[in-house]
């Protein structure tokens, strides 16, 4: 398919997310704590009125150790501007929120000019943008300006002010879980490991993670396309008929938020199977597919499959523990499945934490492609599963169960005929689906259908989900 086909049956989509990430570049200066992350989270919460969709805000006290962390006191801010010697003002949050230092502390001072340099950041090779610098851990303040408009500062006396409070509070994330409707069916755990279940059906069901980071303010692509892509997903998956696994998607701040989800729910992480987190999909670059720490999860064979099939320029590289929230889910103690899927990488593109990354540096035809390549990955993990052949010892006669009328007239003979001979042979409960089609040289679709066509007629059954 062509980037964006499926995303295209609905011709509203692209608009849908160009308008959510503009929405979320125009909230409120939003850090890793405070009122700005409730205010993107509640226009999240509004762009999903009138779906099914459980949508759950959490609140964890400052201070609350979380792994080898504390969650930190929260940031809020009134203003935060500076004023020239001639009274105007040269930087003001008021006009664009990155012209404020992340986390800065209160401050309200007069210094001269050169005293003044060391809190005042700007990029020389980008003179027309302002940055994005951030000062979550060390107590600061200063502000961010083109350079353009820093060299051209007068000397003389500037005047600080900065009112925002660091204060005791929470750290604000949201979270989505969508049941499984299939029932679940895990082999049983070793005692006492996370998401031990009996093995038999009705048990816990597998869960797929999604997550984003919502601490990034005004930037469009970085990461306000991953909130709105991750908003329509949820949207999308509450409409399913059925979902095999339990869904799971995380509106977090960045590392922070990753690590303080992991501390609390230890008793989750061992039911995860796939996951995904979600950053730079609106820019027009090509896609990039970072691998988990394992490798050859399923998520990354079906992440490649997907990809392959979108006909879209694309890159996949493998695990490092530099980026975003993938390196927290993969951290050697979990280990979990959780891939990265974008465009344009961080550090990559000159626009990157700048101010250049607005509006017109997205485009609604991206984001839209985005979410076609994304929603195939899970449609791919969703059908992907162990079968075994209940009739092994041999070929079985599949004429007169009436297999090649049955799915004849949406594929060519020799796809239909390879598809269940492939099935058959291969379907020993030790390949996946993803196993098979790469095997046979067939496309994934023609592997799930030989198998809906098998199991009609019972010459196939599905194995139990393997836990790990």
């Amino acid at each position: 398919m062509t980037e964006g086909a499926d995303a295209g049956r609905d011709t509203g989509l692209g608009e849908r997310l160009y308008g959510l990430v503009g929405q979320l570049a125009a909230a409120p200066v939003r850090s890793i704590t405070g009122d700005g992350v409730r205010a993107a989270l509640d226009l999240v919460q509004k762009a999903l009125a009138g779906a099914a969709v459980p949508f759950e805000v959490r609140e964890v006290p400052s201070g609350t150790p979380v792994l080898d962390w504390t969650v930190p006191k929260e940031w809020n801010v009134r203003a935060g501007y500076l004023v020239g010697p001639d009274g105007s003002r040269v930087a003001d949050v008021a006009d664009h929120p990155l012209h404020l230092l992340g986390y800065s502390v209160p401050a309200r001072a007069r210094l001269g000019l050169d005293e003044l340099r060391g809190h005042l950041f700007s990029l020389p090779d980008r003179p027309d943008w302002i940055p994005y610098r951030t000062s979550y851990w060390n107590e600061n303040w200063g502000f961010c300006l083109s350079d353009t408009a820093l060299r051209a500062l007068p000397d003389g006396e500037y005047e600080v002010v900065i009112d925002t409070s660091l204060e005791d509070g929470s750290l604000t994330y949201a979270e989505i879980v969508l049941p499984a409707t299939e029932p679940g069916l895990l082999p049983e755990t070793e005692p006492g490991l996370p998401g031990a279940t009996t093995g038999e059906p009705g048990g816990e069901a597998p869960e797929f993670l999604v997550t984003t980071h919502v601490c990034h303010p005004a930037m469009a692509n970085d990461n306000g396309s991953g909130v709105a892509v991750l908003t329509e997903l949820a949207r999308h998956l509450a409409a399913l008929p059925s979902r095999r696994h339990t869904f799971r998607l995380l509106f977090i701040p960045g590392t922070i938020g990753s690590i303080t989800w992991l501390a609390r729910n230890r008793d989750v992480v061992g039911r995860i199977r796939h996951g995904l987190v979600l950053t730079g999909l609106g820019d027009r670059s090509a896609f990039t597919y970072k691998r988990t720490r394992r490798g050859d999860s399923t998520v990354d064979r079906a992440a490649a499959v997907a990809l392959a099939e979108s006909g879209s320029e694309h890159r996949l590289v493998d695990f490092s523990p530099y980026g975003y929230d993938e390196r927290q889910f993969c951290s050697p103690g979990f280990d979990l499945p959780v891939g990265r899927l974008g465009r344009g990488q961080h550090g990559e593109y000159p626009e990157y934490h700048t101010s250049a990354d607005d509006l017109s540096f997205v485009t609604p035809e991206s984001l839209a492609g985005s979410f076609g390549v994304l929603t195939r990955i899970i449609e791919i993990c969703e059908r992907n599963a162990v079968w075994r052949n209940t009739s092994p010892y041999g070929e079985p006669q599949l004429g007169r169960r009436g297999l090649y009328r049955a799915i004849g007239a949406t594929m060519n003979r020799q796809a239909i005929e390879m598809g269940l001979l492939w099935v058959l042979n291969l379907a020993d409960g030790s390949h996946d689906l993803l196993d098979i089609a790469a095997r046979a040289q067939l496309p994934f679709d023609t592997v799930t259908a030989a198998v809906d066509a098998l199991a009609g007629v019972g010459l196939l059954v599905r194995e139990p989900e393997v836990v790990g």
